[in-house]
Order: C-alpha cells, then structure tokens, then sequence
C-alpha cells in the first residue's frame, strides 16, 4: 500500500557499469519523458532522498530513481568515485530503463553528476534541473573546508558528523520549527558510512567547469536561499556558467524538498514540459 511517504516501487531492475550492479527503480507510467532522479551525498542513496517526494512526480508521469555506487543497494569494489563514474552509471540506466531521453534532476552531489551527462550524452536528456548543487570545489573555501571537515568528523566522530550534516543541511527556522526531539531524530539519518566518506571525498574534487559550455538541454538551476551546506552563490554561478538555463531560488535550506516540498515540486513541476505535450 503506498503511502505520502513511501515509494511504491512498479518494477526494479540492476546494470553492469564496470564493477558496479547498479540498482534502480521505476515507478508510475505516462507518455512525456521519464523523471530520473539523482540523488546526493549518503549511502542511503534514492531511498533516502526521494522517499517522501518521487511520489508526487509520479502521477501521469514515469519516475526513475538509482542508488550510485557509494549508496547502500548498489555493489562496487569501493574505490574512489568520479564525477564521470557517476554520470556514467547514470547513462547506463537511462539506457537499461528503455524509456529514451529523460528529464533529469540531480540534488546537490547529484547536480554536477547530472550536469556531466547532458554535456556527454544530449541525446538521453530531454530537460535538465540542478538543484543545490556547485561547480567547483576548489573555488569556494567555505565548501573544501566544509567538505574536509566532514571527512574528519566521519573518521574519529561519527555523532559529530550527524550533527554537523543536521545542522547545514536545514535551515535554522525549520530545526526550530521541528524542535529538540525532531533535530535528535533527524541526526541518525545519515550516518558516516563507508560509502558517505566515499560521496564526501568525491564531493572535495568537484570540477566539472569544462562542461558546463557543452550542455544544450533546456536546463533550471535551483538554489535555496538559506543553504550553509552549499552556499547560494554557487547555484547563481552554474546558472551563469549554462547558457540560456533559467534561475529559480527558495527560501530554504540545503534539503529543500524536505523543507519546502509543495514550493519545490512546483517549480519543477512548472518547468518540465506538460506530461502529453
């Protein structure tokens, strides 16, 4: 029985990316372009980021959400991720689900992943949303040193870690809003796992600069007003960096459809071409 907040899962399916069996899903049907959904950094992947809102895309529409290597449901030799590793596994799946070229959204790590495949592969994407998501690492000292900390709070303490991931990733109006008993239950959700340390030290050597001039898909950037994981002015930045793409900003934190799910599934919503059309 499907839920507000659960994933209805309609079919699955597992592809060979190199030593990966990366493991996706499909939900719901319709005529216009599937929705892939890329998640971001944590190992519990699509499961975790898209649990409460892939539901919402879904009616009158195909929606395709994929754990990267790095997540828990996906099995690779666990060595070090790409921005092009990533983005390939993305390809594979978009050609394994056999739905054609995708809308693709890719949320903060998932932003510069997505953004990779449609400079590599225009021909499998339809439209393009980036959402919280940056383009280069070494440009922004707040976002290295935010990164770098991450890393060393996953390695020697572990709890400090969830706080500090709580803490960047909502804004203060919303962590007051939930209050001390949903801020302590929020902590725990995502843990420094070995495949999180994975997507952080990915995360540090973000630099997909030289692409950004190759897309061509119809593309929205999608930056939260509030965010400390990764500031604003980067979103400003990729949509200054993609040529015609359209700007759209919400007064949220880093997880912004958690914090503003209506508003986000809106502009989304908006943006992509009518289901049928």
């Amino acid at each position: 029985m499907s839920t507000a907040t659960a994933v209805t899962t309609s079919t699955s399916g597992i592809v060979a990316v190199g030593d990966a069996l990366v493991r996706y899903d499909v939900e719901g049907s319709g005529d216009g372009p599937a929705l892939l959904l890329v998640h971001g950094t944590g190992s519990g992947g699509a499961v975790v980021n898209w649990v409460g809102t892939a539901p919402r895309f879904a009616a009158g529409r195909t929606v395709i959400t994929l754990d990267l290597s790095g997540a828990d449901r996906t099995v690779d030799d666990g060595g070090p991720l790409t921005v092009e590793s990533l983005a390939a596994q993305v390809i594979a799946v978009i050609e394994d689900a056999g739905t054609g070229p995708v809308d693709l959204l890719g949320f903060s790590m998932g932003s510069p992943v997505s953004a990779a495949v449609a400079a590599l592969r225009p021909d499998l994407v339809h439209r393009l949303v980036l959402v919280a998501g940056w383009a280069y690492t070494g440009g922004d000292e707040y976002l290295r040193n935010l990164f770098t900390l991450w890393q060393r709070l996953g390695e020697f303490d572990p709890a400090g870690f969830g706080r500090s991931v709580t803490m960047t990733g909502f804004s203060r109006g919303f962590l007051n809003s939930v209050g001390r008993e949903g801020v302590e239950a929020l902590i725990p959700n995502m843990p420094p796992t070995p495949g999180t340390l994975r997507h952080v030290a990915l995360d540090l050597e973000v630099d997909i600069r030289a692409l950004l001039p190759r897309i061509t898909a119809p593309t929205l950037v999608v930056g939260c007003a509030q965010d400390a994981t990764v500031p604003v002015e980067n979103s400003r930045e990729l949509h200054a960096a993609i040529g015609g793409s359209t700007y759209a900003e919400i007064d949220a934190g880093h997880v912004v459809f958690f914090e503003k799910e209506d508003e986000f599934v809106e502009t989304v919503t908006d943006f992509l071409v009518p289901v049928g059309v």
